[in-house]
């Protein structure tokens, strides 16, 4: 017979709410809550919270941080050993969903399916496809291309860079080959890649047109990489399921979303992160760090809009916000009640039951009977969002202690 675990006399956030109720766990399943449970185990949570496994839907775990010029210096195997480390990390933090937005092959995920390495549950999507010039072209001025190894194409990871009809929809088919979930894309151009500006447009009608049409033929969908407000519109007029970053959301934007159920992905981290990592002395570029010092503001009043209009939300920070020792992907949740009308507990639900909505994953995000122990105990009150890094207390992966 199965062990039966209890988590007992702590404030539980179920995806929903919060009470004071005992959780029982047995084999790799939640299978009782209520009060004076019992069992062959007891985990005193007195003075704890317990919350569902967390999600990070927008996470780059082949990535050390925001040093370029380093990682240009670096072998190409390398990323995979730091992919190592950043998904231990994770998993420190109570993060035990991702979503990686490019980098991560099949290798990476079906490595920790197989217990060969530790991880979160991982969804992958290979590569960002963008047009020539787009945010996944990293072609210099000087007629080279940064040598970034999470963007170099193998045989686990197709060419990123596609044009016209027929060369996109031979991408969407290659990533799907590779072993991609989803399809991810840009939209438009970005504030770390260079040449290109997160207000232009990318791809045009008639190549989103056979993206979303090569997705939905394979049982899947695409997010977007979408910062200005047109290419911003332009995914979700062809059926985005999630909008990544949002920096210029007006209010055609915004009503698009709502209309066609989209999520936003806010990242308030990653423009913060590149910011805060120029002031420590990283080698940002000098346009890049312009842009990014630019979209602060920009991007916390489009979040904040989006959040009163009522579009809906899922946790993501674009890490590697974790690469430094004072960061956590976790600051993400304060940095969205700081940044709008949001609550704690809207955070935590953004993190849990509304992020598992987003990557269709119906046995997570939520504590309730049946569903699959995947947990995390925190110290002290969840309307404290500060310092959670070093809160966590305890994390179960599908009923299996792993922090």
């Amino acid at each position: 017979m199965l062990k039966r675990t209890v988590f007992a006399g702590g404030t539980v956030f179920d995806g929903a709410s919060t009470s004071r109720v005992d959780v029982a766990v047995s084999g790799d399943r939640i299978v009782d809550v209520g009060t004076g449970l019992d069992g062959d185990d007891v985990v005193d949570c007195s003075e704890m919270s317990i919350v569902p496994g967390l999600f990070d839907c927008h996470v780059h775990v082949m990535v050390r941080d925001l040093n370029i010029s380093r990682a240009e210096q670096e072998p190409f195997s390398l990323q995979y050993y730091e992919a190592l480390r950043n998904l231990s990390l994770l998993l420190d933090q109570g993060i035990t969903s991702a979503r990686d937005a490019a980098g991560a092959d099949l290798g990476v995920k079906r490595a920790i399916e197989q217990k060969l390495i530790e991880g979160p549950r991982l969804q992958i999507a290979i590569v960002m496809l963008s047009q020539t010039g787009g945010h996944s072209d990293l072609h210099l001025p000087s007629g080279g291309s940064r040598s970034m190894s999470m963007m170099m194409p193998h045989p686990g990871r197709p060419r990123a860079v596609r044009d016209g009809v027929d060369d996109v929809r031979r991408g969407v088919r290659e990533v799907l080959r590779a072993g991609a979930d989803t399809i991810k894309i840009a939209t438009t151009g970005g504030v770390m890649s260079p040449g290109d500006d997160p207000r232009h447009t990318h791809f045009r009608d008639d190549e989103l047109e056979v993206i979303a049409a090569e997705a939905a033929a394979a049982g899947t969908d695409f997010f977007a990489h979408a910062q200005g407000t047109e290419g911003i519109k332009a995914a979700l007029r062809h059926g985005a399921r999630s909008i990544e970053h949002g920096y210029h959301l007006d209010d055609e934007a915004i009503d698009l979303m709502l209309r066609a159920d989209a999520w936003l992905v806010p990242t308030l981290s990653a423009t913060r992160a590149i910011v805060d990592a120029a002031d420590r002395g990283v080698p940002i570029a000098a346009g890049s760090l312009a842009l990014a010092r630019e979209a602060l503001e920009a991007h916390r009043a489009s979040f904040a809009r989006a959040v009163d209009a009522g579009v809906k939300i899922a946790m993501g920070t674009d890490s590697p916000p974790y690469a430094h020792p004072s960061a956590s992907n976790l600051d993400e949740l304060q940095l969205m009640t700081e940044a709008s009308s949001m609550t704690p507990q809207d955070a935590w639900r953004a993190a849990t039951s509304s992020a598992a909505a987003l990557l269709r994953q119906d046995g997570l995000g939520a504590i309730t009977p049946g569903m699959l122990a995947d947990l995390v105990v925190v110290d002290g009150r969840l309307d404290d969002l500060r310092g959670l890094r070093d809160r966590i207390r305890h994390v179960s992966l599908g009923g299996q202690r792993v922090r």
